[in-house]
């Protein structure tokens, strides 16, 4: 079946999944099919063009040439003189096919151009939305990262007044307990004294 310049517009291929883009083994075999046609088209050309330059050369005109031989008096007429007609014909075949590979040329390489623009712009998307949200992951990070901060010099703050206040008790307490201890002291040494001075009458010797 042979292809043709709608064949390329109108062909569809099928979205793979798990990636953007389509299938390349479906665009590869459809550009393979492109390629066949288009090497029949040049080998149609060349045969076209080869049997115009014989038909211009003169090898085909002795079978039409050879009627009009017979009767010279009607050699002046203007049925040989018509024979060349078919060139032009054969021109505008020669012209089409040559057009039509020029069109399906352009189709194919229109649609790869479509393919790289659209690989181009969903990787520029992808690398803005990745950068986007590198940088929102490095912000939001830091902002963790100063309330946490923030949070333990706050506990920092707090445990050093609370060993202020314990160290102040501590002294206070060992202050007060050594005045206790020395005032015990004092009243032992005091009742010593008194018990000492006493005269022998007075406990009945």
């Amino acid at each position: 079946m042979a292809l043709t310049p709608d064949d390329v517009v109108t062909k569809q291929f099928q979205h793979v999944r798990f990636k953007e883009g389509f299938d390349p083994d479906e665009v590869d075999d459809f550009l393979d099919e492109i390629v066949v046609e288009w090497r029949k088209t040049i080998a149609e050309n060349e045969e076209l063009k080869s049997k115009l330059a014989a038909f211009e050369s003169g090898e085909a005109a002795p079978a039409t040439v050879a009627a009009p031989v017979a009767e010279e008096p009607k050699a002046e007429e203007p049925a040989p003189v018509e024979t060349p007609a078919p060139a032009p014909a054969a021109v505008s075949t020669d012209a089409e096919p040559a057009a039509q590979s020029a069109g399906i040329i352009e189709l194919a390489q229109r649609l790869h151009d479509e393919h790289v623009a659209e690989g181009k712009a969903q990787r520029d998307q992808l690398i803005g939305e990745a950068q986007a949200q590198a940088a929102s992951i490095v912000a939001e990070a830091e902002q963790k990262g100063r309330e946490e901060r923030a949070r333990l010099e706050k506990e920092r703050v707090t445990l050093e007044g609370r060993i202020t206040e314990l160290r102040n008790f501590e002294r206070d307490y060992r202050s007060q307990l050594r005045s206790y201890i020395e005032g015990q002291l004092r009243d032992l040494d005091t009742t010593a004294s008194s018990s000492g001075s006493t005269p022998v009458s007075a406990i009945g010797l």
